[in-house]
């Protein structure tokens, strides 16, 4: 019996555990100290770099709204400065996106010359591996979920665009991390 109760208590920590990693995610703010800003020749391709970003991170963009914005693009959009037609754009001078889908994010500044000063971002996810995790639609429709203020209203080019939230395969993860506690622990019992 009290084999049964360690077992069961060790399962609840492991699926406790990797919830709460779900739940609370990393939050990365862009360009660290120096934000989102053309001053001081931030590399926002290498700050992206050294970072690892997963499903359910947040990453923040922190900037003077008089002078930037953020917009999410396509990646052509991204690799040509165009911002005539993004998927979302923020401009609360605090705008905070959870990740919610694998692949590539693209983001850029549309204040004319702030993307071709190389204030423009790609947010790389990696995918979870698992036979079991559901892979996101990389279908080009906005990957992120945006928790901007309530301040913040769509543009009209957004209004029309549905915000698609991916699938985030998280729940699943954390059944495959429960089965296999079962199946290591499983003897114990």
């Amino acid at each position: 019996m009290e084999k049964m109760a360690v077992a069961a208590l060790f399962i609840s920590m492991v699926v406790s555990g990797s919830l709460m990693h779900t739940a609370i995610g990393a939050v990365y703010k862009v360009g660290d100290t120096a934000g989102w800003t053309t001053i001081g020749n931030v590399n926002y391709k290498q700050w992206a770099a050294t970072k690892t970003f997963q499903l359910g991170d947040t990453i923040v963009f922190s900037y003077n709204k008089q002078f930037h914005n953020v917009m999410q693009v396509t990646h052509a959009d991204y690799r040509s400065c165009n911002a005539s037609a993004p998927i979302t754009t923020h401009s609360t001078g605090n705008d905070t996106i959870i990740i919610k889908t694998s692949g590539h994010h693209y983001f850029l500044c549309a204040v004319p010359g702030h993307c071709q000063a190389g204030q423009k971002l790609d947010i790389n996810v990696q995918r979870v591996s698992s036979t079991l995790a559901p892979t996101p639609s990389e279908s080009g429709s906005s990957p992120l979920a945006s928790m901007s203020s309530p301040t913040s209203s769509p543009t009209s080019a957004t209004a029309s665009k549905p915000n698609s939230i991916g699938k985030s395969s998280s729940s699943t993860m954390s059944l495959v991390t429960l089965g296999l506690a079962i199946a290591v622990f499983g003897g114990i019992v």
